[in-house]
């Protein structure tokens, strides 16, 4: 199978799973996921499947990466983006292709590097990398228009919460006491922060401190 006949089954799946904002689905198209993935997964790259990036990690299956960009702009288009937890940058590039600027934190010092020269090597020009820990965020870069994690938490660490401008949103998968991680969505309003359950999620933990 082709790699664009790949894709385009693997959007009608997409949407077959309930993905419904098109610039999404384009987004998720114009990304060559099989760049982002370990050599010997590239004859998988396209399967609505999360892969081994190395690291203990991994790239969040397409269904994912697309429900939470989804969520995120559900109630409009945001300028600024922070991400937590860069991995191999697929995310990222897909943010890039809706919002005007994405900033993301890896806490692991060779997954950012390599996911800065592959971004760099797509001429995808707007997403910031940083190496350090994400639970911090990027002070000097925000307030952000929206935040999403791509590791989960047992709570959202506050500090993410003081970067979230007014009418933002911040989306994340968070582990519950159960051990069980749902989607969740906070929006920052004038008087709290309301919390929205979106679905039923498993991804890596989320760690503290930086790796060299």
């Amino acid at each position: 199978m082709t790699s664009q006949r790949a894709r385009d089954r693997l959007i009608a799946q997409l949407a077959q799973l309930g993905i419904r904002n098109p610039a999404v689905l384009e987004a998720v198209r114009a990304v060559p996921r099989h760049l982002f993935v370990e050599e010997a997964l590239v004859h998988r790259a396209y399967e609505n499947i999360a892969l081994p990036i190395g690291y203990r990690q991994t790239v969040s299956q397409p269904y994912i990466v697309a429900r939470m960009t989804e969520a995120l702009l559900e109630h409009g288009p945001l300028r600024t983006v922070l991400e937590v937890g860069t991995g191999s940058g697929y995310q990222a590039a897909v943010l890039a292709q809706l919002c005007d600027r994405v900033y993301s934190v890896e806490r692991i010092l060779a997954l950012s590097r390599s996911a800065r020269e592959l971004l760099s090597r797509l001429k995808i020009n707007n997403v910031s990398l940083r190496h350090g820990d994400g639970g911090e965020g990027w002070p000097a870069r925000g307030p952000f228009d929206g935040i999403l994690l791509t590791a989960a938490p047992r709570d959202i660490p506050h500090q993410l919460l003081t970067q979230l401008a007014p009418g933002g949103r911040l989306v994340a998968p968070v582990e519950g006491p159960d051990g069980r991680q749902q989607l969740v969505r906070y929006t920052h309003t004038e008087e709290a922060y309301v919390r929205d359950l979106l679905d039923t999620v498993c991804f890596v933990p989320m760690l503290s401190g930086a790796e060299s």
